[in-house]
């Protein structure tokens, strides 16, 4: 049976993504969030595996010799703390790409041995600061402070140097379109891959090639998670997703980030990892299925977990298919509902048709 060429994000859809999203997945201590996509994808696959650093794998048909992946991360940016003065101000250090700007008067939530320590990033007030001394927020001075005044009492919390700061922000659904949250980036991808597993079982697609469902750890610091995970299972092919960013936003110049927006599409990425062949494949579905799309230029790299199939092994069939976003590494990043439905469609879509391609089926048949 196929479907109907429709896809709407359900009641029960929506809940699985505010809970994951409300979730915590710092990278390099991803396990809280990746139970919580486990939990979730494990009815709609044959199997479930993880490696050693936490990447998520969830598998049909794990025994076909050809092997599709279609991936996302699932890494979200925080701090370290770095350093604790005597008076128990803690300074911090980056996890992956944390903005340093939207720092002051933000709450965070430090993870220690001995459960959260709350605290909130301090900034004098505008009182206090002379026009002509004006300092901005750096990571050489922003602070996190917990409401003590010693080192030794913020030790005694379970505070020390290497403990993770995250934020503790919540899932919004705003004006039926928005999703806005912390961690979109790139939760938003894992949603999604789960999605497409979901559309496989109840359209009760049967599959000619092993599909692999992979939601990668350490995206933020080095497409990591991505590189191990591509040796272990060593795919004939990847379809990658990630967000990327709505170029309408004030100060950004469209001549260099191109020209995106919410609301109109899942964008379609151009670069030198990207194959050319699936990337037509899924422009060609996206056509054929009246299923509106972007596109984007990427001129040397992606920057996303693409990059890192591509140039696998002997090389991989790389293809990406982004999110627009809004204010991207903050905790208000914004995607378009229409935007996360059409590219579950368009994945689920390109599948079925990868899946009757006389092209890829002669590949199975002669392996």
């Amino acid at each position: 049976m196929k479907n109907n060429n429709n896809y709407s994000i359900n009641r029960s859809s929506l809940k699985f993504l505010e809970k994951y999203l409300n979730g915590f997945s710092p990278t390099g201590a991803e396990s809280e969030g990746q139970k919580i996509w486990i939990n979730y994808i494990n009815s709609y696959v044959t199997k479930i595996q993880t490696d050693l650093y936490g990447t998520a794998v969830g598998i049909i048909n794990p025994n076909f010799s050809y092997k599709l992946i279609i991936e996302a991360h699932a890494d979200e940016i925080s701090w370290y703390v770095n350093y604790i003065n005597e008076n128990g101000l803690i300074y911090v250090s980056r996890n992956g790409g944390s903005d340093h700007l939207i720092t002051p008067s933000k709450r965070v939530i430090i993870h220690t041995d001995k459960g959260f320590v709350y605290g909130v990033f301090g900034w004098p007030a505008i009182h206090t600061r002379k026009s002509s001394e004006e300092k901005h927020p750096n990571v050489d001075n922003i602070f996190v402070d917990i409401g003590v005044s010693s080192k030794t009492e913020a030790m005694n919390l379970g505070v020390h140097v290497g403990c993770i700061i995250t934020y503790p922000d919540k899932f919004l659904l705003m004006n039926h379109d928005y999703f806005v949250s912390r961690a979109l980036d790139n939760k938003i991808g894992g949603f999604i891959i789960a999605e497409v597993a979901k559309m496989i079982v109840e359209n009760n697609i049967n599959l000619k090639f092993g599909l692999y469902i992979v939601n990668s750890v350490q995206e933020e610091v080095g497409l990591r998670g991505a590189k191990m995970i591509a040796q272990t299972i060593q795919p004939n092919m990847a379809i990658v997703t990630d967000v990327t960013h709505d170029t309408s936003s004030p100060m950004i110049d469209k001549k260099i980030q191109g020209d995106i927006k919410c609301g109109l599409g899942p964008v379609i990425g151009y670069a030198p990892s990207i194959q050319k062949n699936i990337r037509e494949l899924i422009i060609n579905t996206a056509n054929n299925k009246k299923i509106r799309f972007q596109r984007l230029v990427s001129s040397r790299d992606t920057g996303t977990d693409t990059d890192a199939f591509a140039y696998s092994n002997k090389g991989v069939s790389s293809a990406l298919i982004s999110i627009p976003m809004k204010y991207m590494h903050t905790t208000v990043e914004m995607v378009h509902k229409k935007d996360v439905e059409s590219a579950i469609l368009l994945i689920f879509e390109t599948l079925y048709e990868i899946n009757n391609s006389k092209l890829i089926i002669d590949k199975i048949e002669n392996e």
